[in-house]
């Protein structure tokens, strides 16, 4: 009686699904579309340009002509060293050099005097060329005097220190009354260019092998050559308002790390970006115009570890696919392989539901799958 009773359960359970029918499933119809592909990459903020001013002249700063953290402008004057001791070289040299042409004048006119009289046999050949001789060697002291002038004008105009370049100037070594000298090794003032400002960042160097086959393939279409743009994120994580963009990479590769340094250059009006500050830089490489893009709820793992979905076929039965996926989009993944545009993937009721089961697809609303395609693929 009790295995009459359980026949009748089975058959009555039988009868129950068979009334059901297929079981009802949502399902997402891929559809390839064109993707940014982005690299997140760490790095540091370096200066455009830094410049180490030293005095090229010795004596005691008169005055600093500047305020320390604030910007000069190339060519503004920021040290004044005492210009007496040179002022005075200078007016000492130009005096060598009156007494110099007074000479080259003396000797012009003796020569001029002994050329028609050496010509008339009056004068001594012998005299004659004393006379050329002399006049050349007050022209060489000419010649040598007005060095030493621009030489001193030179010392002169180095006592007044000009900025070389540019930026924001440093904390000062030393004060009013300091006595410096020549050549130094001590920096008076360091000044720094904020605006742009660079992004050095580091990628393996097997990263670009991968995306040389891609272009190559035809897999990946290139955004720019050497000049994609490229967004920034500060350590707080905030998202930099500037874009930048890729100025250049190295031509070789670090033998100890195996990655290639990228610089990036950027726009810093405002000196948020500070030397040495740690950010994070999105660069784009390049666009997949045929990319699939499978909701996440989509995809699970099977016991070997590798991803899976399942799809209706043509005959409205499941079948489960094995995926290769590339990187994560929002809530979508990149799927390179295993599935092609016009598959449809379930996305509900997938716990239900076994490989071969008859089904009736039902199209989820394509807002819950297109957020995902919104978001650029990022590494």
């Amino acid at each position: 009686m009790l295995a009459l009773a359980g026949c009748k359960e089975q058959q009555t359970q039988a009868h129950g699904a068979a009334a059901q029918g297929p079981a009802p499933v949502g399902v997402v119809t891929l559809q390839s579309q064109p993707v940014s592909i982005t690299t997140d990459l760490p790095g540091r903020t370096n200066a455009y340009q830094v410049a180490d001013v030293r005095p090229q002249v010795g004596g005691i700063v008169q005055s600093r002509l500047f305020t320390e953290g604030r910007d000069v402008k190339a060519g503004q004057q920021l040290y004044q060293i005492d210009p007496a001791p040179y002022r005075a070289s200078l007016a000492s040299a130009r005096a060598t050099l009156a007494k110099a042409e007074a000479s080259v004048t003396s000797a012009r006119l003796t020569v001029n005097r002994y050329r028609p009289l050496a010509q008339a046999r009056a004068v001594s050949p012998l005299d004659y060329d004393n006379a050329m001789a002399t006049l050349r060697e007050a022209e060489a002291d000419v010649a040598s005097a007005q060095a030493a002038v621009q030489t001193a004008q030179i010392n002169l105009d180095y006592t007044r220190m000009m900025a070389p370049i540019s930026g924001r100037t440093s904390r000062s070594s030393v004060t009013p009354g300091a006595l410096v000298t020549a050549s130094q090794t001590t920096t008076l003032v360091t000044i720094t260019q904020l605006d742009p400002i660079y992004v050095d960042v580091t990628q393996p160097s097997s990263v670009l092998l991968r995306l040389r086959r891609e272009w190559a393939a035809g897999q990946l279409r290139r955004s720019g050559e050497d000049q994609a743009p490229v967004k920034l994120f500060l350590e707080d994580g905030s998202e930099y308002p500037h874009v930048g963009r890729l100025q250049f990479s190295e031509v070789s590769v670090d033998q100890g790390t195996g990655s290639v340094t990228l610089r990036l250059v950027f726009p810093n009006p405002d000196a948020l970006l500070l030397p040495g500050m740690f950010v994070r830089a999105q660069i784009e490489e390049g666009v997949n115009d045929h990319a699939l893009l499978v909701p996440q709820q989509a995809v699970t793992r099977n016991t070997q570890g590798e991803a899976t979905a399942l799809v209706v076929d043509q005959d409205q039965k499941v079948a489960q696919r094995i995926l290769k996926v590339d990187r994560s989009i929002g809530n979508a993944w990149l799927v390179t392989s295993g599935l092609a545009a016009g598959d449809k993937v379930i996305v509900d009721g997938v716990q239900r539901i076994r490989p071969g089961a008859q089904v009736t697809p039902q199209d989820v609303a394509a807002s819950k799958a297109a957020s995902a395609s919104a978001a650029p693929a990022t590494r």
